[in-house]
């Protein structure tokens, strides 16, 4: 092999190595269009306007009806790693009696909070069978037919 044939070679190695570093971005959730949800102007717009001009939301409250929330949240993945979230953006827009935006609130990635799951559980009631108890448990319980009329099903011979 000559010498360029060796350097293009190793070129070509070094640029597939330094992309397999670059991260796969993901872009999640509420996809701004033409209107940004901080874009709504309080005490302007209505109900029906906001959903004119941003969709529908991506949830709405729970307890309250008139909290519109418009999520959206990008990852980045290298390689073999899990997913990272390295942006998140939470719009809550709240509505008056009359349909009014009162409010709108942009929360960012730093506003959120982590909530530790609880690994315990709950047990269940009833007995723990071993492996032998399992595999062994049936044998015994059902009776063969002893006879043609024991057989369900089938007629007799008259």
């Amino acid at each position: 092999m000559n010498k360029a044939a060796a350097t293009l070679a190793l070129v070509t190695a070094l640029g597939a190595a330094a992309s397999a570093c670059a991260p796969v971005v993901g872009t999640h959730g509420f996809q701004t269009v033409d209107v940004a949800p901080a874009e709504i102007k309080v005490g302007e717009d209505t109900k029906s306007t906001v959903l004119a001009q941003l969709g529908s939301p991506s949830a709405t409250s729970t307890f309250e009806e008139n909290i519109w929330y418009y999520i959206s949240q990008t990852t980045e993945r290298y390689t073999y790693n899990r997913p990272q979230v390295s942006q998140r953006s939470v719009t809550a827009i709240t509505f008056a009696a009359d349909d009014r935006v009162a409010e709108v609130r942009t929360l960012g990635l730093e506003d959120g909070q982590q909530v530790a799951m609880n690994d315990r559980e709950t047990p269940t009631r009833g007995r723990e069978l071993t492996v032998i108890e399992q595999l062994l448990g049936n044998v015994g319980r059902g009776q063969l037919p002893r006879t043609d009329e024991d057989v369900p099903g089938q007629r007799r011979p008259d």
